[in-house]
């Protein structure tokens, strides 16, 4: 969609996006909690528990042409700096609708978009498991890079 979606749109992709976390909550096991931001932002909040990472968090927030999805992945490294963005920016070639991203106060975060016109349970399916597997994944090796010195101990 080249133009920006009406206030009708947005309700509609909006309701379509809230039954599909209600589906998932009811059936997915690693689903643990889903949120709505307070304010007028149409906004998600969908929590998960991991096994690499105890639970994360992973934001949707439906915009009049995207819907922006991310999840915090870790704080920012303490050591091994060049060793540790190296290893995250050669994992973002091997990664689908989502990048590694440097966020507030230089922390880890896992960001994406994708147009409004392409939003199906299909495609909130992909993106749920993709940022679950690639957190999954990713974070306790960038942990040990960039926190090295904690697992010396």
């Amino acid at each position: 969609m080249d133009r920006a979606a009406t206030s009708e749109e947005l309700d509609q992709i909006e309701q379509r996006i809230d039954a599909w976390l209600e589906e998932q909550l009811a059936t997915n096991p690693v689903v643990a909690a889903i949120d709505r931001d307070e304010s007028d932002e149409r906004r998600w909040f969908v929590r998960l528990r991991g096994e690499q990472k105890d639970t994360f968090t992973i934001w949707f927030t439906l915009r009049q042409r995207t819907l922006h999805y991310e999840t915090y992945v870790m704080p920012a490294p303490e050591e091994n700096f060049e060793r540790f963005y190296e290893h995250l920016l050669r994992r973002n070639l091997k990664l689908f609708g989502a990048a590694f991203a440097i966020g507030p106060e230089n922390a880890v975060f896992l960001v994406g978009q994708l147009p409004i016109d392409a939003i199906d349970e299909g495609e909130l399916d992909r993106i749920l498991g993709s940022l679950f597997t690639y957190v999954e994944q990713f974070f306790r090796p960038a942990l040990h890079i960039g926190f090295e010195s904690h697992f010396a101990r």
